[in-house]
Formats: structure tokens, sequence, C-alpha cells
């Protein structure tokens, strides 16, 4: 038997007896969930095996008195399966999301040994640790951790910025040359607020060049809380959504890593050729997207 369920962005999820597979048309984002929803058909598939077994009138437990309860004992060996599958909401809160194309795809941009280290090896490291300060506790949606990252201290600060900030990094690029223009009315704001496209993309660049951006960091265009469009940039992995941070509070809609692990293999010390460099993989439809989003108060759900 087969099926398809419909998806955000035109995706259809393709199912056959039973078993969950993404068609191409299928967004990164639903990569991890449709992984966490195959541990849960198996974590399920077990528990209800489980449950036959234990309500079977010939069962007993070993060493269970005449007051053992079996919705008890049920219910603990359920609830170890769920948590050994990945569906406690508190266990693995979020994933290291995956490259929405292949390694050498930003060539000669982006170099494949960055990308490959710079996903696998430094996001995969925000991604662990903001895990592991979450552990325990409640798990909010990426996007709103963001609000209150500088408050809740240096793990939600780093890690879960950092975690958000690459979501957004790798879906905001496209292959070289797939990424499109920006729609009609995101180059009429960006016209309207710097002049001209060439304008906006040199101050952008000017902004997170190292004399305005000394050290790590990214530069940003953000629709400010005037709906008007600004370029900002921000330490570290600190991001416009944040409260309290240094920088121009917002809803970013494009931003870019500065740090030197983004562009060091291949630019050393020039920073400015990689910023140069990047417009030829920005992914404008997204971009543009993501315009249309915060023109209604809602920032990027990466």
């Amino acid at each position: 038997s087969r099926y398809r369920t419909r998806l955000a962005q035109g995706a259809w999820i393709v199912h056959r007896s039973g078993a969950p597979q993404l068609s191409r048309g299928a967004t990164s984002q639903q990569v991890s969930k449709m992984a966490r929803r195959a541990r849960g058909l198996v974590a399920l598939g077990a528990a209800a095996f489980v449950a036959s077994r234990c309500l079977d009138v010939s069962f007993v437990a070993p060493g269970a008195g005449s007051t053992a309860s079996r919705r008890d004992m049920l219910a603990g060996g359920m609830g170890a399966l769920l948590g050994v599958a990945g569906i406690s909401e508190q266990a693995d809160a979020y994933d290291l999301m995956p490259l929405p194309y292949a390694y050498d795809a930003l060539e000669p941009s982006i170099d494949k040994a960055t990308m490959e280290f710079h996903h696998d090896k430094h996001h995969n490291t925000y991604v662990t640790n903001i895990n592991k300060a979450l552990e325990g506790k409640t798990q909010p949606s990426l996007l709103e951790l963001q609000k209150t990252a500088i408050q809740a201290g240096p793990a939600y600060r780093n890690s879960g910025g950092g975690t958000y900030n690459h979501n957004f990094f790798w879906q905001e690029m496209a292959p070289t040359g797939t990424g499109g223009a920006p729609s009609s009315k995101l180059e009429a704001a960006i016209n309207g607020a710097f002049g001209s496209m060439g304008d906006f993309k040199s101050k952008f660049e000017a902004a997170g060049a190292p004399g305005a951006r000394f050290g790590s960091g990214w530069v940003w265009l953000v629709l400010d809380k005037g709906g008007k469009l600004v370029i900002t940039s921000t330490p570290n992995q600190d991001n416009p959504l944040m409260d309290g941070v240094d920088g121009t509070a917002g809803l970013p809609i494009l931003g870019c890593d500065v740090w030197e692990h983004a562009y060091y293999l291949k630019y050393q010390f020039r920073r400015p050729d990689y910023l140069k460099a990047w417009w030829d993989v920005v992914n404008w439809k997204q971009v543009s997207s993501w315009y249309d989003d915060a023109l209604a108060g809602n920032g990027a759900s990466v």
C-alpha cells in the first residue's frame, strides 16, 4: 500500500506499508523529524508487543506478589522502551541538521573541507553542548530559546545561539547558481533602505569586515522593531533575536558567519574576499520567504 502526506513548502512524504520516507521535495528540517518518527514507530511496535505479553492472563513477573500491578509494570516497560528510542521530550532536544546539499556544492565560494569540519565538528559541538545544558529540563523550540539565551547563561547563549545560527546559515545558502534572486518585495525594500542592491552588499560587507566586527561574530540583515531593514553585527554566537544583544534587535532574514573557521582554510586572513564570494551562494528564495515571515511578525523557524 502507498499513500502520501502533504507537508509545508510543497514537500510530500511518501509512505509504504506505514514506513515514512522522504521524497525529493522534502526539506532538510524534515529529515531529523522523520528520523525521530521512525525511531518512534520501532519503539511503539516493541511496546505493543510487550503490552500483549503483559496483559496475557498467564503472565506473572518473577518475584511479583499478588498486589503487583500489571499496569505499573507495563507503564515502566513502555517508558523504558520509549526512552531508549529517543521519544522522551527531554532527550536529544535538538538534532544536528543535515546539510541540504553536498559538502562541495558551494564551491568555489566555500570549499568542501571547510564545510565538512564546520558542519560536522563546530556545529555538532554546539548541538551537543546545548543538549547537555537542557538535560532534565523543558525543551523550548530553538527559536524560542534565543529570546532569553543571554540571561539564561553561557551554554544557552553560546551553544543555543550557535545551533540556531548554523541551522539558519546552512538553509540560507544554496549550490552555486541555484539561489535565485530576491523577491520583488524584498528587492524594493532593500533599494528603499540602502539605495540599491550594490550599495546594500557593500554596506553588508563593510559591517562584516575585521575593522567593524573584530574577532568572531556574525553580520546580519534584520527587520527591526520599526519594520525597517537594518544591517547589524553581533559578537560570537549572539544573534538579533536575543534580548540584550549588542547590536540591533530584530528578526534576521540574512546572516553571514565571520568566524575564522567559516573561511580560513581557503581565504586565511582575507575575510573581505570571503564576504564578496559568499553572495554567489546566497539562497535568495529562502531569504525572501523569511522576509515575508518577518513582515508577519514571525522569526525564522530553523
